[in-house]
Order: structure tokens, then C-alpha cells, then sequence
């Protein structure tokens, strides 16, 4: 009896432990429910080379996989904001195509509201960037949550 009691105290444990482990799977890809990979990706400095880079890697990403295998996100902070600045963006264009295809941008509201005071004006951004309070917060949480970050 004692042997059957721990078997099926084996059971449910097995059972908590594995339904947790989907709960968790689920909450991470509630955008992308299909997807096997998740990915943050930094983008924190003024290099338009870096800026180049992360929409390379996004785009090249969402053709290996396919759109509904990937989960791409893609968070600017501090020097790297201007990425996602809508004045004369020479990246308007690619970044709407990748939002077409699944990616997701967001951009730092600390640093939007450091330019706006030191230029009386709040900078408008692209379209479909979502406004996160802390980025730096924000890509630690996402890593916590199981993302793999990537900053090239």
C-alpha cells in the first residue's frame, strides 16, 4: 500500500511539475503561441551599424523559422532610440515590414522623456512602437521569462 501511495504521490507531483512547466510555455509565447525560440534583442547604441544589424538578424530569423516559429522583440534604450525615431527614419520601411511578419519593437520612455526635456519636445516615434516605461526593466524581465537575448 505504502509503495502505491508513493507512486501515485509520484504522479501528481509529476503532473504539478509538468503543467507548471506548460503554464509557463504558454505565458512566454502569448503572442506567438507555435513558437520554439524566443529572442530579445538590444539595441543601446548610436551605431547604425548595430541598427542594421538587429533588423539583419531579425528578418533573417523570421525566414529560417518561419513567422509563427520565432518570437523576435526588439528593445531600444538610450543611445540606440534613435532607431526608432519617426523623423527622417531611414529604417521606416523595414521595421513596418518586419511588424508585418511578427516582430515587435519597443522603445525606452525613460529615454523619450530625457530627450523631451532637453528638447522641449517629445520626439514622436514609428508606428506600432510600443512605449515601455524602463527599457533596461523591461529586457530583464523578458530574459527572466526564458527569452534569449541577443545584442550584435
Amino acid at each position: 500500500m505504502k509503495k502505491m501511495m508513493n507512486w501515485m504521490l509520484f504522479i501528481a507531483l509529476s503532473l504539478v511539475v509538468s503543467l507548471g512547466v506548460v503554464n509557463a510555455q504558454e505565458a512566454l509565447s502569448e503572442d506567438k503561441p507555435f513558437a520554439e525560440t524566443h529572442i530579445i534583442m538590444q539595441v543601446s547604441d548610436a551605431d547604425p551599424t548595430h541598427y542594421q544589424a538587429v533588423l539583419d538578424i531579425s528578418n533573417n530569423l523570421t525566414k529560417r523559422y518561419g513567422q509563427e516559429m520565432i518570437d523576435i522583440e526588439v528593445i531600444a534604450f538610450g543611445a540606440g532610440v534613435p532607431l526608432f525615431l519617426a523623423e527622417d527614419s531611414q529604417y521606416a520601411q523595414r521595421i513596418a515590414s518586419l511588424q508585418e511578419h511578427g516582430v515587435r519593437f519597443y522603445v525606452c520612455g525613460n529615454t523619450l522623456d530625457t530627450l523631451e526635456r532637453k528638447n522641449h519636445k517629445r520626439p514622436a516615434i514609428l508606428t506600432g512602437v510600443e512605449v515601455v516605461q524602463t527599457g533596461v526593466k523591461f529586457m530583464i524581465d523578458e530574459i527572466k521569462r526564458g527569452y534569449i537575448l541577443i545584442h550584435p
